[in-house]
């Protein structure tokens, strides 16, 4: 089990992008420069890994669930994400995940790029997926996307309309 410090955080510069591309089961097929560098991994170690490697234990799994469900069906996605890194750091983004098509509209495998989150999305979204977590941990997957859905419409917005929000 790796051990994670909370307490060490990796920061994005501005200009910073991490790109990765994984097959139609999560497994990595190619990762930037910046994505392995701050992955604390070699390419090595990550090429054929499955992308939950850098799952953080902070982030509910119904961010996980809706981005797969979205890219299934060719629908483009931005989702915040808490990232783990193998010394057991953290890193935050935000990510934008597609569906790459061949030539005949089916889905080849999906591609990923990450930068850094606005400060306002980091005031926010941390307290919001720490409920929903809490919401996972005693109901299940479905009591964090009900409140999710209730989160969302307390404020009047879908999904994509309040993640972009955020990073303006």
């Amino acid at each position: 089990m790796q051990k994670i410090n909370q307490n060490n955080e990796k920061t994005l510069k501005v200009d910073d992008f991490i790109v990765s591309k994984t097959d139609m089961k999560g497994k990595i097929l190619y990762g930037n420069k910046t994505f392995i560098k701050i992955s604390g991994y070699s390419e090595k170690e990550l090429l054929g890994a499955p992308h939950s490697i850098l799952r953080h234990p902070d982030m509910p799994k119904i961010v996980f669930y809706f981005l797969w469900e979205r890219i299934k069906i060719k629908q483009e996605i931005f989702a915040y994400v808490k990232n783990l890194c193998k010394d057991g750091s953290y890193y935050w983004v935000f990510a934008n995940v597609t569906a790459t098509l061949d030539d005949h509209g089916n889905i080849r495998d999906f591609h990923s790029v990450r930068r850094k989150p606005s400060d306002k999305a980091l005031k926010i979204i941390p307290e919001i997926y720490a409920k929903l977590l809490k919401a996972e941990n005693s109901g299940g997957m479905e009591a964090s996307k009900a409140l999710l859905n209730k989160i969302l419409d307390e404020q009047g917005v879908s999904y994509d309309t309040f993640v972009l929000s955020l990073q303006q």
